[in-house]
């Protein structure tokens, strides 16, 4: 939830206009005209999904805010592994901390919502945790396969993905997301758009688009543009890319449709009591990721930005309590290091440290 940018709708409007290419390009409201998950002008979820609650409103959020959890942020640096990203083995996945992480698989090269900047438009605030070492773009070199899951700025980063496009051979991503990137120099060539349950393959893998409970926006209308999840499909495994969501009917659906998956990455952290329905809640990651017949439960959008008023560890750690009363396999990767996908290490509380 952005409340940052709730909380400073001032200086958003003062500062934001120095660049404006942030903000992206248009989609066009009339190619999705007919469209079941698009409605009066705006994408919908499956079920009736309101961002606010009820009893929720402005200063509510902005008294809770101002009261938010002494230990939000970390009080040290956080340590990361720095890995030759140039170099990694099959079937491994590195995270970079929140929602971004990069794949190999079948010698391909897969990088889902890199953020390497911050998590808003503007620099008062989405500041990312001091780290002992900050990966960027010059990390990578050319990538196979870029994903983008929805507009957000903490899952599409304007400065990373426009200094991406030229080393990135193929783009997937929801509707009307191409068109910020087509804006920051993406072409058409290299884009392919998914509605939810649409597929492609690219380079022998398999991408199919699917619902996730969550909404879109860079400005202040939201719905011009979709958000999804996705399902990824090699010779050897079937991995589940949640994006954002709520909890809801749809994680059940897509694992009878689409699973059982080998891992399912899914968000753990950044909810709030007056957003339920948007983000998961920590026992509601573990129901999803059951729901989802998953063998093994990778949490990701914490560790990196505090976008919330809970502590910066607290989701996981509930998390991870839940887990051990269930015995359910969860791999906590510490940032940067190289997750064998074929022997995951499961249950590595390095935060505590």
């Amino acid at each position: 939830m952005y409340i940052g940018l709730a909380i400073a709708v001032i200086a958003f409007f003062v500062l934001s206009f120095f660049n404006k290419a942030v903000f992206g390009g248009k989609a066009d409201a009339k190619a999705f005209t007919g469209l079941t998950n698009f409605k009066d002008g705006v994408f919908v979820n499956q079920k009736i999904t309101e961002v606010m609650s009820a009893d929720g409103n402005f200063f509510k959020v902005l008294k809770e805010w101002m009261n938010k959890a002494p230990d939000n942020e970390p009080k040290h640096i956080l340590p990361v592994v720095k890995t030759d990203l140039t170099q990694l083995p099959n079937d491994s996945i590195v995270w970079f901390g929140h929602s971004s992480y990069l794949l190999r698989l079948d010698g391909k090269s897969i990088l889902v919502d890199p953020v390497f900047n911050r998590a808003s438009p503007i620099k008062l605030f989405g500041k990312p945790f001091a780290t002992s070492y900050q990966y960027s773009v010059d990390d990578f070199e050319d990538i196979d396969i870029l994903v983008i899951t929805h507009d957000h700025y903490d899952h599409l980063d304007y400065e990373t993905v426009k200094a991406l496009i030229p080393k990135t051979k193929c783009i997937i991503t929801s509707l009307g997301v191409d068109a910020h990137l087509k804006s920051w120099g993406a072409n058409t060539e290299q884009l392919k758009v998914l509605n939810w349950h649409e597929s492609v393959n690219i380079l022998d893998l398999d991408f199919t688009s699917l619902p996730a409970r969550h909404f879109s926006g860079r400005k202040f209308k939201r719905g011009e543009t979709l958000w999804s999840s996705f399902a990824l499909k090699t010779a050897h495994k079937n991995i589940y890319l949640g994006g954002d969501s709520g909890y809801d009917s749809h994680f059940k659906e897509i694992g009878e449709n689409y699973g059982p998956f080998d891992l399912a990455i899914l968000e753990c952290g950044q909810y709030g009591k007056y957003w339920p329905k948007i983000h998961l809640f920590p026992h509601e990651v573990l129901l999803a990721s059951t729901d989802l017949k998953a063998k093994v439960l990778l949490p990701v959008h914490w560790a990196k930005f505090s976008l919330s008023t809970h502590g910066w560890t607290t989701s996981i750690d509930e998390l991870m309590a839940h887990a051990k009363a269930s015995d359910y396999p969860v791999c906590t990767p510490q940032l940067g290091a190289v997750l064998d996908l074929n022997n995951p290490v499961i249950g590595d509380c390095w935060w505590k440290g």
